[in-house]
């Protein structure tokens, strides 16, 4: 991560404010990654570029005001600048909140920058708006490990992405009423989040103890494939960091995953996880799926990745390339 420190003067025209601070940081990926799906397979070159930016003021009362944003790019998405039209076809100025745009009639736009997230924070408390994090996604347990080069398929996160996220390439909460409050105390942490994305409303309470973290999150909604209830614990067991999560998808199904992650030398570590849905009646899948990678650090920040992993959608997934962080 890099920092530029501004002074005070040059940012805010007002008095009142103890010090400002700009943070740039992200990373780089590039490699190929292999698909075999029912409809054929291919092989492909895989890449992304994300720049973070965090600004943060802080009050003379010691409260934190900030913003978060980034600007990504896959190889997939298109480029802003093309033919901007509305999902109905009509011209790009007759946009409202909330219709959807395609550029060029090709799908999503990258290389812009996303919705933001707003946050105050004061000691263990935090209020977020916008672009929300969403309890349920940042719930310990959800991402217990990072499979290859690209996460093929995220099969290992039990919610499913069913609720409110952080939208790296897209405005998320952030044109829906985002909100959250945030709060911990030592081993204690609890987070709410709210939007108008499917009247949602969802929480978490986690605590750690004895070196393991237990969580329990929940969640209201008006969309019956919402998640509804999801628990993980989390913890080493011998030289393996082990976690176990627990998830009711609503019409999505019950998800459970186990996932491992342990080194096999010093600069070296190998990440596995087995996850079953079951009782889904929204279409989704009621199968098994599993993978297994390797993170190999070359230093400096950067590491060579790869992984495979046969999804619970049937499909086979593989990747391989290098990850540098900045």
């Amino acid at each position: 991560m890099k920092k530029v420190l501004f002074a005070t003067t040059a940012l805010v025209a007002t008095a009142g404010v103890a010090a400002a601070d700009v943070t740039f940081g992200g990373y780089g990926r590039f490699g190929v990654i292999y698909r075999d799906t029912a409809a054929g397979d291919s092989t492909d070159v895989t890449s992304r570029f994300r720049l973070q930016i965090d600004a943060t003021a802080e009050s003379d009362a010691g409260v934190t005001f900030g913003a978060r944003a980034r600007i990504q790019q896959n190889n997939t998405d298109d480029r802003i600048g093309g033919n901007v039209t509305r999902g109905d076809g009509a011209d790009a100025a007759a946009f409202t909140a909330d219709d959807t745009f395609t550029v060029d009639g090709a799908g999503p736009a990258g290389t812009g920058i996303n919705g933001v997230r707003f946050f105050a924070r004061s000691g263990g408390f935090e209020v977020g708006v916008g672009n929300i994090f969403g309890a349920l996604e940042f719930m310990p347990g959800q991402y217990p490990i990072d499979l290859g080069l690209t996460g093929l398929g995220y099969d290992y996160t039990a919610y499913n992405f069913r609720g409110d996220a952080y939208s790296s390439g897209g405005n998320g909460a952030a044109g829906q009423n985002g909100v959250e409050v945030l709060y911990s105390m030592g081993d204690f942490s609890a987070h709410i989040s709210a939007s108008d994305t499917n009247d949602r409303v969802a929480a978490y309470v986690a605590y750690t103890f004895s070196g393991f973290t237990f969580a329990l999150g929940g969640q209201d909604s008006n969309d019956a494939s919402d998640t509804e209830f999801t628990a993980s614990v989390g913890g080493s067991v011998g030289p393996a960091d082990v976690t176990l999560a627990f998830a009711d998808n609503g019409t999505g199904g019950d998800q459970v995953v186990l996932a491992a992650r342990f080194d096999v030398g010093a600069a070296t570590n190998v990440e596995l996880y087995v996850a079953d849905r079951t009782d889904a009646t929204d279409g989704s899948v009621n199968d098994t799926g599993y993978g297994i990678d390797f993170n190999h650090d070359l230093g400096g920040g950067t590491s060579i990745r790869g992984g495979v992993a046969e999804l619970i959608s049937g499909e086979t997934r593989a990747d391989l390339g290098v990850r540098f962080n900045f």
